[in-house]
């Protein structure tokens, strides 16, 4: 009801539910939205973060990475149930394997020892202890130190009420769309309004498909009830999802159900590239004959055909038996897949005469199949192709959650694509940071007429510098930790989040103790000098300098500093910025007399 005792239109009485969806829990979705957009890059902030692989430069043919690889293996591990290669890509400079023990399940998600090498000259790396980028990815989710359940309860309601925001939005803003092509600087409030509706239309298409994805995501813990309807529990709808895919027949609710949750949970992309097709690659590794053969063999298995022939070739004596030359496949591999890249390599029981050698794509077909890779299945010991089988189907329904999803996690993507979600993602933080400040400019009037601060504004004003300056701060001093913390000391990657959320608590204390546009200034100039000098810290703790990670084309590592300096750039804008400005200077017409003069003692 308005002052006037009108009804409220539908765009007036969504006014409120816009403002305060979005104050109640704007802190947290700038923590979300912002430790998100970084996560586009999680494994090139971990890179950086670990400057012993630095060293790696991976060699232009990925033939000579795989033989490099086997050769190490061959040395270490000849025995081994199983290897597992990751090979370099533009998000890793170095091969990492993943080595099981004859008892241990070739397919697992956990398990093996891991290890790291010089994808030039074969030799070890021991890296430090850190969490690296999956710290902030797993925050934007999953917070920090409490119950993932409640966590995600928690990420999930503010996801609901951002969703809510985004469209109340809209629809109070009549003119979003207009307004976009118009902006008034030094206007104050009404710069302000320009400023967040040019950023909430810039990347609308994004924001509400991260936030719905963000809701799909959690669906199975929001909303259960339809899949715990039909599925006794989530793996088991994974694997009919899969199966669908694939075009076989789905599993029985009494068959394994291990599998196809560890390979929807995959973090890293060596993991999750070997987990994609593990189930598709177990049915066609059971294979027998040529090509031609397979082909036959995959139509069986997608009607649901019995495959006890493979059974008994599994369950035959294993011998010792010669590792059949690896190049002839790598290239026909390469031939498949033009347009593709092998991204891993796994050899189940090698140098015996079940070998089997499961060659995957680095990216699927589209965004439409998920993490589902084309995978390529040999004989170990002749170099036979078994198997080579691709997503056959995709109903309208899982190509939906497959593209929405896969577009929020940012996995098996481009580097084009991944650059395009992330500036998308800065300009949503920018979206809710000037929100945050517009509801400071927008009362701050009152709170000068009144003569001083109400509590409730005072408290907003300090939430909002701890947030929007004061956590990229933080994220400034966790990269300071990684590089100044000893490397051998152990718990190292708990002492980095603890130096996280220490800075970022001091940020906190610090605006609450000083005057509001004294803390950005300061706070402004902090991040600055962090973000400027991060380059410089790179290359005297022994990351690759800038300098020479370009000109060696190490871009994960030379982004990562430019992007620094990119930081530190705008928040010098940002203080001088806000140093020039006095305020706004309001114009009246037909002002009394008195009036002017009352206002001008005021003001003075």
């Amino acid at each position: 009801m308005r002052v006037d005792g009108k009804a409220e239109g539908p765009r007036q009485s969504m006014s409120w539910l816009h403002t305060w969806s979005s104050l109640i829990l704007g802190w947290l979705l700038y923590a979300i939205f912002l430790t998100g957009t970084l996560s586009f890059f999680q494994s090139e902030m971990t890179v950086w973060m670990k400057p012993e692989l630095h060293q790696s430069l991976p060699p232009q043919s990925q033939v000579q990475q795989v033989q490099t690889a086997l050769n190490f293996l061959q040395h270490k591990a000849p025995d081994a149930g199983a290897w597992n290669i990751n090979l370099p890509s533009s998000r890793q400079t170095t091969t990492e394997l993943n080595v099981r023990g004859a008892n241990e399940d070739p397919r697992a998600r956990r398990g093996g020892e891991r290890i790291t090498i010089d994808s030039s000259t074969g030799e070890e790396i021991k890296a430090r202890e850190t969490r690296g980028g999956g710290f902030l990815y797993r925050f934007h989710f999953e917070l920090y130190g409490m119950p993932r359940i409640w966590a995600r309860w928690i990420v999930g309601i503010a996801t609901l009420m951002m969703f809510v925001a985004i469209i109340s939005g809209v629809i109070t803003h009549k003119k979003i769309f207009k307004d976009f092509f118009t902006f008034r600087a030094g206007k104050g409030q009404r710069s302000w309004l320009d400023a967040h509706n040019a950023t909430a239309v810039l990347a609308l298409p994004f924001h509400i498909m991260i936030t719905f994805s963000g809701l799909l995501l959690l669906m199975y813990m929001l909303m259960p009830w339809g899949i715990s309807s039909v599925y006794p529990d989530r793996i088991q709808f994974l694997q009919a999802q899969r199966a669908e895919m694939l075009g076989e027949k789905p599993p029985s609710h009494q068959e394994g159900v291990g599998r196809e949750g560890r390979g929807e949970q995959s973090q890293n992309q060596g993991n999750r590239n070997m987990v994609a097709g593990q189930d598709r690659s177990q049915s066609m590794s059971r294979g027998e004959g040529s090509a031609s053969q397979s082909g036959q063999q995959r139509g069986e298995r997608r009607n649901g055909a019995p495959r006890d022939g493979a059974r008994e070739r599994r369950d035959l004596p294993t011998q010792t038996a010669a590792l059949t030359d690896i190049t002839p496949l790598m290239l026909y591999a390469q031939k498949q897949w033009s347009d593709n890249t092998v991204g891993t390599i796994s050899i189940i029981r090698p140098n015996t005469t079940n070998s089997e050698i499961e060659i995957k794509a680095l990216y699927a077909e589209s965004v439409l199949h998920r993490n589902v890779v084309p995978t390529l299945i040999f004989n170990g010991v002749t170099g036979e192709l078994v198997s080579d089988a691709k997503p056959v189907y995709i109903s309208v329904p899982t190509g939906i959650y497959n593209a929405v999803t896969v577009l929020h996690e940012g996995r098996g993507l481009d580097l084009g694509l991944r650059w395009l979600l992330f500036i998308s993602g800065v300009v949503g933080t920018l979206m809710v940071a000037t929100g945050l400040i517009l509801w400071c400019v927008k009362r701050a009037p009152q709170q000068e007429k009144q003569g001083f601060k109400s509590f409730g504004f005072r408290l907003v004003e300090n939430l909002n510098i701890a947030a929007i300056i004061g956590l990229p701060i933080a994220i400034a001093s966790y990269f300071y930790a990684n590089r100044l913390i000893p490397a051998q000391l152990e718990n190292r990657s708990d002492l980095e989040i603890k130096t996280f959320f220490c800075i970022w608590l001091f940020t906190l204390i610090y605006a609450a103790l000083r005057p509001a546009r004294q803390a950005w200034l300061e706070l402004l100039t902090l991040a600055a000098l962090m973000y400027l000098c991060i380059p410089v810290l790179n290359a005297l703790t022994g990351g690759r300098a800038l300098w020479s990670s370009i000109y060696h084309e190490q871009w994960m590592v030379a982004s990562f500093d430019l992007v620094c300096l990119f930081l530190a750039i705008l928040f010098i804008f940002s203080f001088f910025k806000l140093k020039k400005h006095k305020g706004t200077v309001k114009v009246k017409k037909h002002i009394q007399p008195k009036q002017a003069l009352a206002e001008a003692v005021e003001e003075a």
